[in-house]
This record gives structure tokens, sequence and C-alpha cells, in this order.
């Protein structure tokens, strides 16, 4: 039991912790009104919470965040969907509108390209072998040997012009990924023309959600009872009671709202991925930042900021998975803008001493 000193000097360091750190804001307005009474008995209530909070806030003062420009001017258009391939020990990822997808190894800095016929926004190793990769809105199996591309399946169109825009593998191994409507410009696009759609292992489509505007970031939570989603336009991170068996999903929620932050504060909710404590990574679009959050309460914990306005996506990485890896977007500067307000647009950035680790990424299980 925490004695009344113990509370004291709790209180004390965490509303001066979340002060410094802007950890959460709202929490701590919310307590400045209330009375000495109510403080006293949310303190109380709350204490192993705050001492959790405590605990995080000193880890993330005793480690030293270095973010460094890994691969300058990775993608000329739309970089995009970072996995890391565990076994190879390369980092993949995409420049959707070039139709490219790279694999890029971090030893010896050789970054290998393979060129599809169709906008790409998705790369994940398949367990016997290849990638699954996205073409516009094919699903493709590649074979970086040979350079050769099988067509899996292709979804139907629902708007003008709509494609893939961002997929992962659950920890059963069956390939998630969603589409977009036509994007007239960056962010643009026609509404509520995606959908989200599971490919199982025997190669079977399944549409899990519908009338979606830009389909984003995924992840799972590490005892597979939680999925997480983004749609970029709405400026929600969703989270979506999931079992694992049959691969359903159920009673849809906001787990993170943007909109309780600026445009200019956070952008528009992107690529994401997730740490071993559960907490939440999402790339803030025309922010420069990726902001980790905490999906349970939907508070905005910290922010790291890159060199790079348009930041798309990330995912952890690296031997022992401490390595961030930061994808991020050229398309929609004129030259004059790209050289005076983002000269490192469309490169790939690495942040190590983040204090976290990450989770494997799983493959596409045939």
């Amino acid at each position: 039991m925490i004695i009344d000193s113990q509370i004291t000097v709790i209180c004390v360091c965490v509303c001066m912790l979340m002060y410094k750190h802007a950890i959460l804001r709202e929490q701590l307005e919310d307590l400045i009104q209330t009375t000495d009474s109510e403080l006293n008995l949310y303190f109380t209530k709350h204490s192993s919470f705050l001492l959790r909070y405590v605990k995080l806030i000193g880890k993330m003062a005793s480690s030293k965040c270095n973010v460094e420009t890994l691969i300058k001017h990775a993608a000329s258009t739309i970089g995009e969907g970072p996995h890391w391939e565990e076994k190879a020990g390369k980092l993949l990822y995409v420049d959707i509108l070039s139709n490219d997808v790279y694999r890029y190894d971090v030893e010896t800095g050789d970054n290998e390209k393979m060129h599809l016929d169709g906008s790409t926004s998705i790369i994940v190793p398949a367990e016997d072998g290849g990638y699954i990769a996205s073409s516009l809105r094919k699903l493709c199996h590649l074979d970086w040997e040979t350079k050769t591309v099988t067509d899996i399946l292709e979804v139907p169109s629902i708007g003008s012009n709509d494609r893939f825009n961002d997929g992962k593998c659950d920890s059963n191994g069956r390939l998630w990924a969603g589409t977009m409507g036509y994007e007239s410009e960056p962010a643009v696009n026609e509404l509520e023309k995606g959908c989200l759609y599971k490919l199982d292992k025997d190669k079977e489509i399944h549409t899990m959600v519908e009338g979606v505007s830009i389909s984003n970031g995924l992840a799972w939570t590490a005892d597979n009872t939680v999925m997480y989603y983004i749609d970029s336009i709405p400026r929600h991170v969703y989270a979506y009671d999931f079992d694992q068996a049959s691969g359903s999903i159920s009673n849809k929620r906001i787990a993170v709202d943007f909109n309780k932050w600026s445009i200019d504060d956070t952008g528009l909710p992107d690529g994401m991925t997730i740490d071993i404590e559960g907490k939440l990574w999402v790339a803030g679009y025309m922010s420069s930042k990726v902001l980790q959050f905490d999906p349970v309460t939907g508070a905005k914990i910290r922010e790291v900021t890159v060199p790079g306005k348009k930041t798309t996506s990330c995912c952890f990485g690296g031997r022992d998975y401490t390595e961030m890896f930061v994808t991020s977007a050229r398309v929609g500067w004129t030259e004059e803008e790209f050289q005076q307000l983002d000269p490192l647009a469309g490169s790939v950035f690495k942040v190590t001493g983040l204090g976290v680790k990450g989770l494997p990424a799983p493959n596409y299980q045939c």
C-alpha cells in the first residue's frame, strides 16, 4: 500500500514530467480543475498507473534518441511499406508511383531494385520463398532471383482508379491489404472508395472493411486479441477485437483520435508499427514526426522528429529490433519547394536510442 507521502512524490514527479515531455497533457489539464479531495482520490486510485508512467518517462530520459539519414533520396515519389526481413538482414521498402520495390542491405549499403507494372505499396516476404507485393489493384508473387512476377488476384475497382496502399501479415501469415480511391494530389482522393481485404493462406480474398478513404497502417497486439487499423482521412486509428484462429474482426472503436491535435502538429496518420510494450508508433504525414501513442488511453506519449516533412511509415528492425526505419515522400513538392523546404524528402531515416524494442513482422504463409 502506498502511503500519503509516496503519493505526493508521485503526484509532483508525474505532473512535472507530464509538463516537460508533453505527456498526457489532456489528463493534466483535467486534473488542474479538480478539488483537493478529488485529487487525493484520483492519485490513490491510479497510483500504480502513475508509477508506470514515471518509469516510462525515466526510461525515455535515460535514452538519447538519434536520427540519421540511412538512404538519401531512397524514393523519387512516395517511399512506403518498410519491412525488416529478418532472415536476410535487409530492409524492404517501396517507391509507390515509380512502381519499384527495394531490398536494402544495411551492412553493405547495396540497394537492389525490382520494377513492377503498376504502382506498388506492399512488399512482404513469403514463407516458402519470394515476396508478396501489390501492383495497382493486384497482389503478386515476386521471385527476386529470376525477376519473375506472377499475379495472384486482382480486386475490383470501386472508384475511378483505386489502388492498394498498405498491408501487413498477421501472426497466422494471412495478408491484410487495404485500398484507397484515386488520389489527384497528395492526401486529396476519392473518399470512401477503399476496402480492407484479407488474403488467406489458400489465396482466397475476403472483404473485411468497406467505405475506407485512405487505407493505411496495421498492427496487432502481442497476444493477438486486438488489431489496429488506420484510415487517414478521418484521422483515426481504429481498434478491433481480433480472433486469431479465424482472422475475424469485430467491435470497431477509435483507439487514437488525431483530431485532438492540429494537422500542423501531428499531420495525417499514415503507416504504423507497434513495440513490445503494446504502444503504437504512427508516422504523421506532413508533420516531420513519428508519434508514440498509448492505444488504451489514446494519449500521445512522445514524438520523434525526422528531417523529412512527409513521413509515411515506420518499422522496427535491426538485429535486436531496437532500430526504427522511417520512410518519407517527395511527391507533391515543386523542385523549388524540394530544395528549400524538404531537401531530404523521399529518404529513409534510421532512429536509434528509443529505449524500446519492436516485434518481428510475420511473413505470408502459403
